[in-house]
């Protein structure tokens, strides 16, 4: 049956492509999930628990340019005061499901993005259409750019606080495995998604929801959460912080200035 055009697709009709956008989308992350688990070993051992030891690269690189500064030395980490042990009989059969499904949307998510195109594609223009290569590549480059930074420099961060952090000398730190794969789950995800902020803008400022305008004067406001959030999960050195900091200031910055292009595109259009 012949696809219908846009403004024959009832509400229901365009369910039904919802629904086949998620469905196509779920037996992509399945499959590579199952990928993913005959490799688990290697994304467990080497990926996930290489923040815990001492000598990840992220580790390695803060102490380095912690020495060349002339900071002190008690950046660098030298050993990991915690455990992480399981509590839950089915928890790590658990841990390992979720992390391949993870694993399967992260690798996915070039494909997600190209079925929201096609979802969202019979309502633009025949010019923006033409742009699905550049879509799916800048996309997909900044969603990985966020997954890498929040694997390198947030988790570890975070998993180097949490792990020197203590209330009492009485206290030692037995994390459970499902609270520290949900760390990296969520710094890693989150992160990626982050960086998808500029494409958001792009399609939020197509719809007028948002104007550059609006985006400079919460501007102070964006600094403020991206500072807070930087204090957060660096320890306190002012390296380390900006190390956070700028990237995401950038991809704020790149947000406006993607609103003001698409701004002035529609302005030459409607004049």
């Amino acid at each position: 049956m012949a696809k219908k055009n846009l403004n024959e697709m009832s509400f229901l009709d365009h369910l039904e492509e919802l629904r086949w956008l998620l469905v196509r989308s779920t037996v992509a992350i399945l499959i590579l999930a199952t990928f993913t688990f005959f490799i688990s070993d290697y994304i467990f051992d080497v990926i996930i628990f290489g923040p815990t030891t001492p000598n990840f690269v992220t580790y390695r690189f803060f102490c380095d340019l912690s020495n060349q500064l002339g900071f002190a030395e008690n950046i660098c980490v030298t050993e990991m005061p915690f455990i992480i042990q399981n509590v839950n009989m089915e928890g790590q059969i658990n841990v390992l499901i979720w992390t391949c499904i993870t694993a399967g949307f992260i690798l996915g998510f070039p494909f997600i993005l190209w079925e929201v195109w096609k979802f969202i594609s019979p309502a633009l223009y025949t010019t923006e259409k033409k742009h699905a290569k550049l879509f799916i590549f800048s996309s997909s480059l900044l969603f990985f750019i966020g997954v890498l930074f929040g694997y390198f420099v947030i988790v570890p961060m975070s998993v180097n606080f949490f792990a020197t952090f203590t209330i009492s000398d009485v206290v030692k730190n037995q994390f459970s495995v499902d609270s520290y794969i949900g760390l990296v789950k969520t710094s890693v995800i989150a992160c990626g998604l982050f960086f998808e902020l500029p494409i958001i803008i792009y399609f939020l400022t197509k719809l007028g929801l948002v104007t550059p305008v609006f985006l400079r004067k919460y501007w102070k406001y964006a600094v403020i959460i991206i500072l807070i959030v930087a204090a957060i999960v660096t320890p306190p050195d002012v390296v380390s912080q900006i190390i956070v900091t700028i990237p995401m200031l950038l991809i704020y910055e790149l947000s406006i200035l993607i609103s003001k292009i698409v701004v002035k595109n529609q302005n030459k259009l409607n004049g």
